[in-house]
């Protein structure tokens, strides 16, 4: 229990804006209901699995962008303004995207979506580095992710049943929590922490190549493009999967669901485990039990076989992303905080458009060629970041 103390101690010392950043994740990811069911909508308008896949892979697009470009604001305009910004442009193309029906303007709109409901991401992620200090920031990450997956857990049931009836509510609801979330940026979090927390910095974009020259990032951007794309399979091709093996969308939602409360319930124990051992140990470890995870989903055709995959690579993501994320801020200069957690996302970014068009082309193929490419993946992932490791001791 003692580790599980050191954690609560951190938890009780972050301070009030990042409560409000908590609370205002939460409500938005309630509502963010559109990117997990829109492959399931566009099917149901009569478009091809590819046509649906290839939407999902321009939102992947967009998001590519958003990360780079949401990083760089986060660190000239600020984190507050940033997300604010993300929010409402989100709302607006969400609106305009119920309203189309045609498939060129649909992808446009997608693209687009993409961009702007992700653009928050970094400046969210560089907010909680400025209001934590190195040491307590595995604590901190894990508290978002557990605002952004009970928001998730919550909401995918809900919006499972609402999709039996009508897929518009869907996009109104996203759009009605992302205008909520960013009025809560705007008026709930102080001005002073936007200036305070950053420093303008000289250095531009042409600062890429040097951070890729930090051999500990770029090998752990490597396995996390990597490891991306088959954890967004879980958005691709599971509810696929869910419904040709004869179950309804409301099965789908539950297992994404149950993903959330795994997270509610179960990630911050695990962060007392997981920060007593070295960050790329961890991390490693998360990367194996996604592959696995997701490796084996084409053996489960029942609700409970389904079920037990989402457990084993939801512990793996327990294991990867808090760790992770507050690696990337360690490592980070305090004034780029925003591009390195953009990059990182980017990474994310990628996976989510190459996911939809490389696993439904697999899942055409044989349902047997991408499960077996995702676990095949998930180890390589993992054994790419151990051998980094050895290497960093063996240098020491």
């Amino acid at each position: 229990m003692r580790p599980f103390r050191a954690v609560m101690i951190d938890v009780r010392k972050l301070p009030r804006p990042a409560w409000v950043l908590f609370a205002g994740t939460f409500i938005n990811r309630f509502g963010g209901f559109v990117l997990a069911f829109l492959v399931l909508y566009l099917t149901k308008r009569g478009y091809s699995a590819t046509e649906a896949g290839a939407a999902l892979s321009l939102y992947g697009v967009g998001s590519m962008g958003a990360n780079f470009t949401g990083g760089h604001l986060a660190d000239r305009v600020g984190r507050r303004n940033t997300i604010a910004f993300s929010m409402f442009s989100s709302a607006a193309i969400l609106l305009t995207l119920a309203q189309v029906t045609t498939l060129g303007p649909i992808l446009a709109l997608t693209l687009l979506a993409g961009f702007t409901a992700e653009l928050y991401r970094p400046a969210a992620s560089a907010l909680i580095a400025d209001l934590t200090p190195t040491g307590g920031r595995v604590t901190a990450y894990a508290l978002y992710r557990l605002a952004v997956n009970a928001g998730f857990a919550a909401g995918p049931a809900v919006a499972g049943l609402v999709a039996e009836h009508s897929f518009f509510s869907l996009f109104v609801v996203d759009a009605l929590t992302s205008v909520i979330y960013g009025v809560i940026v705007l008026t709930m979090l102080p001005r002073e922490i936007r200036t305070n927390a950053r420093r303008t910095s000289a250095r531009d974009l042409s600062s890429l190549r040097l951070v890729l020259a930090d051999r500990r990032f770029a090998t752990l951007l490597i396995a996390s493009a990597i490891i991306s794309f088959v954890f967004q399979q879980g958005y691709a091709t599971l509810p696929l999967h869910v419904r040709a093996n004869g179950h309804s969308t409301t099965l789908y939602g539950d297992l994404m669901s149950l993903n959330g409360l795994l997270i509610i319930g179960l990630e911050l124990w695990l962060t007392a485990v997981t920060r007593r051992f070295a960050p790329r140990i961890a991390i490693s470890a998360g990367l194996l039990l996604i592959g696995v995870g997701f490796g084996v989903t084409g053996f489960a055709h029942t609700a409970t076989a389904m079920a037990a995959t989402v457990v084993v690579w939801t512990f793996g993501e327990m294991c990867f992303s808090p760790v992770a994320s507050a690696y990337v801020a360690d490592i980070a200069p305090e004034d780029m905080r925003g591009r390195y957690q953009g990059l990182f996302a980017l990474t994310f970014s990628f996976g989510m458009v190459i996911a939809p068009l490389g696993g439904t082309a697999l899942l055409g193929i044989d349902p047997r060629l991408l499960w077996g490419a995702c676990l095949g993946l998930g180890v390589f992932a993992a054994m790419l970041v151990t051998a980094n490791a050895r290497r960093s001791v063996a240098r020491a």
